[in-house]
């Protein structure tokens, strides 16, 4: 049984109006194709790029933006506040290069390896004393000076 107290007789013209309210409504559920990954920026926001600093003794990279430690943990990359297996002033105390690319080590580190090696020290330099303040030469290498 209907309840007349809930559906008032309107018409033609309350039809007519309902419908076109019913339209209007529906007509302002905006298409979506999809979820959306992105970052919005203000325009005068900072954005820091990731900047590295490998030491080759430990197969080790440190972001010197993000203050994190990058390095292969297994076959999986890993990126940590410190690195496993060595304290901080060990690495520190060990030659160090300067890295010109701004994205993950993971997708340079089989051509970084080749050019420094396990073994590698910068020619020139203090064995094993990268103090602060030595400016990196053009390719990058912690030279002492």
């Amino acid at each position: 049984m209907i309840n007349k107290k809930l559906f008032p007789k309107t018409g033609k013209a309350g039809f007519v109006l309902g419908a076109a309210l019913l339209v209007t409504l529906t007509g302002c559920v905006g298409y979506v194709d999809g979820p959306r990954a992105g970052v919005q920026v203000e325009p005068n926001a900072f954005v820091a790029q990731d900047d590295y600093v490998y030491y080759p003794n430990y197969e080790c990279y440190y972001s010197v933006s993000r203050h994190q430690y990058a390095y292969r943990e297994g076959n999986a990359w890993v990126a940590r506040p410190a690195p496993r297996g060595v304290s901080v002033n060990v690495l520190l105390a060990s030659p160090s290069v300067k890295m010109d690319f701004h994205d993950s080590p993971a997708n340079h580190h089989a051509a970084v390896v080749k050019q420094y090696p396990k073994n590698w020290k910068p020619s020139g330099a203090k064995q094993g004393q990268n103090q602060k303040g030595d400016k990196p030469d053009e390719r990058g290498e912690n030279n002492g000076r």
